[in-house]
């Protein structure tokens, strides 16, 4: 049974880096960034934030640039690692501080990553889950994981099939992220294997692996934020891996 979740601060619009970002703020004290990953938005922090302020932070967590209800810019290039960065060193310079603790999860991480790496006066601390810094290889990343992991990789179909993906999602958004947002599938015999796009395929499912990793209430969150943001702003995380790759050639070698 899902632990009840708890309150999480009402958002706020922040203009930075010439977009508005909706914010969620709780507590005072030395800053903590909270950065999420896709598909997910501030909310996915829920648990995190009350035990932040307990212990004494401000804690920050923006809905970032195409998700929910933050701006999302329709150039793909606006979503390259320096813009996601100079989003949250706005957010630093609204709140009047010069530096703070970022966390990262999925692609939070790498973003944070990105940050400490370009702006180092601004980062004091980097807390990063599930993804590691990633050294920048002789190959850019797209074409390497199209080369070892075929064309039906997610990260290779994004770039390879625009839009194709975030179609598929947006057919329905409460079976995708319901199908995606589940736990224990590891316990169950794996499904046979079907030719495609996996993530397309889950999307589509009636039947997915495994049980709900959330209540039903919290799933709505998320249900209600894609379907005013789409996918694609998330998507085109993604499709700035090549792009990236050459930005950070000095600072990724």
């Amino acid at each position: 049974m899902n632990a009840q979740a708890p309150k999480f601060p009402q958002a706020t619009h922040i203009k930075t880096n010439g977009i508005n970002l909706s914010v969620h703020v709780a507590g005072e004290g030395k800053p903590l960034v909270l950065c999420h990953g896709w598909p997910e938005i501030a909310y996915s922090w829920r648990f995190q934030v009350p035990p932040l302020v307990e212990a004494g932070y401000q804690v920050i967590v923006p809905n970032q640039r195409g998700y929910a209800t933050s701006d999302a810019p329709m150039e793909v290039e606006a979503y390259d690692c320096s813009q996601l960065c100079q989003d949250l060193l706005g957010l630093l310079d609204h709140f009047g501080h010069d530096e703070a603790v970022f966390v990262g999860h999925d692609w939070g991480a790498i973003v944070v990553w990105n940050l400490a790496l370009m702006h180092p006066r601004r980062v004091s601390g980097v807390i990063n889950l599930s993804v590691p810094y990633m050294r920048r290889e002789k190959s850019e990343w797209v074409g390497f994981w199209e080369k070892m992991l075929g064309p039906d990789f997610y990260i290779v179909h994004f770039n390879r099939q625009p839009g194709v993906a975030d179609a598929a999602f947006a057919e329905n958004p409460r079976q995708f992220l319901g199908n995606i947002y589940r736990t224990k599938a590891w316990l169950e015999p794996p499904p046979d294997p079907v030719p495609g796009m996996p993530f397309i395929h889950l999307a589509r499912s009636s039947k997915p692996h495994g049980e709900p990793l959330m209540a039903e209430s919290e799933l709505e969150v998320f249900v209600r934020a894609f379907e005013q943001s789409g996918f694609t702003g998330g998507i085109n995380w993604y499709r700035n891996f090549t792009r990236n790759w050459h930005l950070m050639a000095d600072l990724l070698a």
